[in-house]
Order: C-alpha cells, then structure tokens, then sequence
C-alpha cells in the first residue's frame, strides 16, 4: 500500500523526501539525492503507459488512477510516492482509495511565502505567481516535448486551499507537517515523523542516524548539492534555455519584505480560512 508524501507545488516536499528516505532506507542517515529514487513521483507516465499513450488527457487519465495504483501493490509492498495531486474524485473516479492508500504526509507552507518560490520556479512574474497560486490550477496538460522527456502526466493540483483541504478531509491516516515548523524546530517535527511512519513499516532509529539526517537534508546542504551538479529535478525554463535552481532562498524567503502590500491582502482574504486553522493568520 501507498505512504502519500503530498504537498502543494514548492512546500517542501523535496526536503521531506530527503528526510524520509534517508530515515527509511539507509543505515546511517546520510542523504545524498540518489535515495530521492526510492519515493517517486504519482502520477508519471510509467505508472500508465500499460493503458494509455495519452498523458495529457485528464478524462482518460483520471479513469486510470485507480488501475495504475492497483499495478503498483500487487506486490503487498508498503512504499512511498509524493504527490502534487488533489485528493479528489471527478465524474465518479477518486485519485485513490482505502485498498492502495495506508496513510498521508501531508506538507502545508505559508502561501505569502510561495509566491517567491512559484515566481522562481515557474519562471513567472510575481503577479503571475500569486494567481497561480489561488487560481485552480492544472499541470502537465500541455503536449510539449518538455512534459514528455520529463514523464509527467496531467495533474490537478487544484489552488492551495484546495489541495490542504482535499488531502485532510479526505484521509483517516493522516499527519500534518508544516514546512515553518521544521525550520524553527526540525528535532520535533523529525520525532512526530517517526512516531508516526513506525505505526505502518519498521526501521532503525538512534541518536546519530538522526542527526546525520539533520546535517545531510537542510537547505544550506541541498542547495550546495544541488550546486556540485547532483540534483535532477530542476524545472527547465523555454524563456531561458537552462533549468531553474530548485533550491533557491528556503528560510531566508521572507515574504514580509518581498510582496507588496496588495498582494499579500488578497491572499489573505482567499484563503482566510485556512491560514486561520493553521495559524498563518
């Protein structure tokens, strides 16, 4: 069955992988991209070329979602993947269900702090980046040769409020880790990660292997990786001809002093609610 890692895009999935994977699948704790491999991304292409050639089409892709996970457990094997995809349910298919999910991490950022990192990653204006953001928005529906070497299937990531909102209500398994949380206090929220997956799968923990994932996953770390030319995950910009770093300010985005005024009061209106629950506001 399937440990969901899901997020809305840039909110810190990539560090909780690197947390995850270095906790369950090495000895030590020592992180190095490579075990990024061990929890891939849902929805991809290899997971539906058995059924279809058309990737781009959420109305075949949707009636596929549940097939493709059904193929990925026939193993009976407990495994991870992340997901930028509502957790939703369109013309009668759900995005998953109870026999191929065991449980949901699920990583929420505070949407001020977004708009920078959309802005970068996207290649997009800043304006632009804040209507991505609270606009409904689907990935990987365009038949570019860039969506296709890179294996992405059409995804609805829905706007931010939507994809916290669909993934927590619609989930029994279910822990929420904010990515402000494991700036200030990564040894709690590092603990809660633990406790939490070790209801589901086995593995070792001590003092030292989680200090090692301390050192080897925080953002100074990955973005000196990144910088040595280990990281392949990069967005790709047509505007510029080269990819985009991933890892681009992490605690030093400090939207307080970055977004104008305007902006920040409409994002705050939008998702009001929310922000509220969560403590953003």
């Amino acid at each position: 069955m399937i440990i969901w890692l899901a997020s809305y895009p840039k909110s810190g999935n990539t560090w909780l992988r690197s947390i995850i994977s270095s906790l369950v699948y090495t000895e030590d704790g020592l992180f190095g991209f490579e075990l990024l491999n061990k929890i891939p991304q849902f929805p991809s292409q290899k997971y539906f070329k058995e059924f279809t050639n058309d990737f781009t089409n959420i109305h075949e892709i949707k009636k596929l979602w549940i097939a493709a996970q059904n193929k990925i457990n026939l193993d009976n094997k407990i495994k991870f993947f992340k997901t930028h995809q509502i957790n939703c349910k369109i013309d009668g298919f759900n995005f998953t269900n109870k026999l191929n999910t065991l449980a949901t991490i699920y990583i929420v950022r505070d949407p001020r702090s977004l708009v920078n990192s959309i802005s970068n990653h996207y290649d997009k204006s800043v304006e632009d980046a804040k209507e991505f953001l609270i606009t409904p928005k689907t990935q990987g529906s365009s038949k570019s040769i860039h969506n296709l070497k890179t294996g992405q299937v059409v995804t609805l990531i829905g706007n931010w409020s939507e994809n916290y909102k669909f993934w927590k209500q619609n989930n029994e398994n279910f822990l929420l880790i904010k990515y402000e949380n494991l700036l200030k206090n990564i040894d709690n929220e590092l603990e809660k990660i633990v406790v939490f997956l070790k209801k589901y799968i086995d593995f070792d923990v001590n003092d030292r292997k989680l200090q090692n994932i301390i050192n080897t996953t925080n953002f100074h770390n990955l973005k000196k990786m990144e910088e040595e030319g280990s990281f392949n995950e990069n967005a790709y910009t047509e505007s510029l001809n080269k990819k985009i770093n991933f890892f681009y300010q992490g605690p030093e985005n400090n939207w307080k002093s970055k977004l104008e005024s305007k902006i920040v009061d409409e994002i705050n209106l939008k998702f009001k609610h929310e922000m509220i629950e969560l403590g953003y506001l």
